[in-house]
């Protein structure tokens, strides 16, 4: 009987997916609801082995009770949903006024992005946390970029040393977000098609590598609108129960901020490139789900 209850708390935890205080909390609730059910169908006359198994039919599969817990749990309160939106509000903000000229406010918004972000891990990973955490990788990927402007000695050293410090970082907090639910890296990486888009739309003629500062002034207040459209919807997203519509609002914001980066970006944008950037934004919501799927297939290969 120990063994059939477990398993199936095991099961339940298991297709959670929420944050592990909530989770302890649910599991605690269920478990003691199961204990009083088998306690009332051994009182019947049943033994121990019949009243587990009959007591598990009535509570019914494991992914059904754990979607039915996750609905009844998975909505954020407007507090969680104001915090999960106010990176984009700020990246918004240093567009909308002008402010990403200043280097101060650059590094203010950054080192409060990268520390948000920190607490958010070490305080058992909040909802309101993962779209922090993806603007936090920017110094990460930034530093990376102007290694390459060290001199030649330089550069290769820090190079061999820094890549693969990146890569297990970026490796890690990937890994271990997918392992809570693949939709919180989807809006990790919700706005890297986006920042993608606008990157292409205001770089130099010929030389992509290359920003223009005349074309970012002329398009700022529309990449600050793109930046506020991906803060109201993660806030959605936060209040939404049903995970089909958490994944559709993602890919049609998504299409439609991409829209807004097309039609604003002077023709800079064409037809190729935006469906090229619309499959990078599928893909980075398929893949982490088609990852979650092949993590616990390991796990479960390893249990068993």
């Amino acid at each position: 009987m120990a063994t059939a209850v477990s398993q199936y708390l095991d099961d339940v935890r298991d297709n959670l997916r929420l944050d592990l205080a909530s989770q302890t909390e649910v599991i605690r609730e269920l478990q003691t609801h199961i204990e009083d059910k088998l306690a009332e169908m051994k009182a019947t006359g049943l033994s121990e082995e019949e009243a587990a198994r009959v007591c598990l039919r009535v509570f019914g599969s494991a992914k059904l009770v754990a979607r039915q817990i996750y609905e009844a749990h998975s909505q954020g309160s407007w507090r969680q949903a104001l915090m999960a939106s106010m990176p984009h509000c700020l990246f918004a903000l240093l567009f909308a006024l002008n402010w990403w000229q200043g280097i101060g406010w650059l590094v203010i918004s950054l080192g409060l992005i990268l520390s948000t972000a920190i607490y958010g891990w070490w305080r058992g990973r909040p909802v309101w946390l993962f779209p922090w955490l993806g603007y936090s990788l920017i110094p990460v990927i930034v530093a990376g970029v102007l290694l390459i402007y060290l001199p030649i000695g330089w550069s290769w050293l820090a190079i061999v040393v820094y890549v693969p410090f990146a890569l297990w970082l970026i490796c890690f907090v990937a890994i271990q977000t997918i392992k809570r639910d693949w939709l919180y890296i989807a809006l990790t990486l919700l706005p890297v098609p986006i920042i993608i888009g606008w990157f292409l739309a205001v770089a130099e003629e010929g030389r992509w590598l290359v920003l223009s500062l005349d074309q970012i002034q002329q398009s700022a207040r529309y990449i600050g609108l793109s930046f506020l459209a991906l803060g109201a919807t993660v806030a959605a997203f936060i209040r939404l129960r049903q995970r089909w519509l958490k994944v559709t609002l993602l890919v049609v914001s998504g299409f439609l901020t991409l829209v807004i980066v097309a039609s604003y970006a002077g023709g800079r944008l064409n037809f190729p490139v935006f469906l090229v950037l619309n499959l990078v934004m599928l893909g980075l919501l398929l893949a982490p789900a088609l990852l979650e799927r092949r993590l616990r297939r390991s796990r479960g290969q390893t249990t068993t």
